[in-house]
């Protein structure tokens, strides 16, 4: 049962890093790296308001959101978008990103260390039992919040203006512009609907095992990976392919050892490049941009 609930509450993660990366990638058509320094930032802000400026835990929370958000708005607005004028190659729109997070990366270190750090300044509590199993108050949140916050902005992409206007320049963007929606707005809007996400899983990765400065980068692999395996394009497959990336590195954990989740993840992504490559639904993974 232990296991059961470990592999959920990973997946409740996952999910929710997936879902922002995808949402994101749908939109600007190529892997943005730089979403691991927002991952990281949302934990770091987080810290920063609650541990180091004694502040609420829950103004903290909201004000680090903001925080990221206004940090990755940025980024579109300074780089990407004068990228994508100058019509740079989405190759190049991702070595663009991996620049973005490494220095952005190296400023935490520099102002926090590289050490790890905790937002957790009460006591630990032993877990609730179900079925012999234990799980923590902020694993039981993570779930929760995981959870509802797929279903929001699944929610809101299919039933507002805003949703609408994002899947229609998601599946052409030329077309969308001919139509007059604006493509600019509409990738502004992602980020901060991404980023908001990324934040927030930041946030309650940091609450639940603590954060160091590179935890959003490791994150963000197994996310792209879930996707991939999932199939670019389906959230059913983005669901599928978290669930078995999870199951599949927790059984290895429990099995064999530890160290192995690592390894199970790309043997997974091997194999479905081979056997499977269009995921469990989506595009043709060969074609992906990067």
């Amino acid at each position: 049962m232990q296991l059961i609930l470990n592999i959920f509450v990973s997946f409740s993660l996952l999910l929710i890093v997936s879902f922002s990366f995808h949402l994101l990638y749908q939109v600007v058509k190529f892997f943005h790296i730089a979403h691991a320094v927002t991952i990281t930032f949302g934990a770091y802000f987080t810290y920063l308001f609650s541990v180091q400026f004694s502040w609420h835990l829950g103004a903290a929370i909201l004000l680090a959101i903001f925080c990221a958000v206004i940090i990755s708005g940025f980024m579109e607005l300074l780089i990407y978008k004068p990228l994508r004028r100058q019509g740079t190659s989405s190759w190049k729109m991702l070595i663009a990103s991996l620049g973005i997070y490494v220095v952005l990366q190296n400023i935490i270190s520099l102002f926090w260390g590289d050490g790890t750090k905790s937002i957790r300044t009460w006591a630990v509590k032993t877990g609730h039992n179900i079925f012999g199993a234990y799980i923590t108050d902020v694993q039981i949140i993570t779930i929760t919040a995981s959870i509802m916050m797929f279903v929001g902005v699944i929610l809101f992409l299919r039933f507002t203006s805003l949703g609408q206007q994002i899947r229609a320049v998601s599946s052409n963007e030329e077309l969308s512009n001919i139509f007059g929606i604006s493509s600019g707005r509409v990738i502004l809007w992602s980020f901060v609907i991404g980023s908001a996400l990324g934040a927030i899983a930041g946030i309650l990765i940091a609450l639940d095992t603590d954060m160091t400065p590179t935890m959003g980068f490791h994150v963000l692999l197994y996310a792209v990976v879930a996707m991939i395996i999932g199939g670019v394009g389906s959230y059913k497959g983005l669901i599928g392919g978290v669930l078995l990336l999870a199951t599949a590195q927790h059984l290895s954990a429990y099995y064999i050892d530890s160290k192995w989740m690592d390894a199970t993840a790309y043997i997974i992504l091997i194999l479905f490049l081979i056997w499977k490559p269009l995921g469990f639904s989506g595009k043709l993974l060969k074609k992906v941009e990067i």
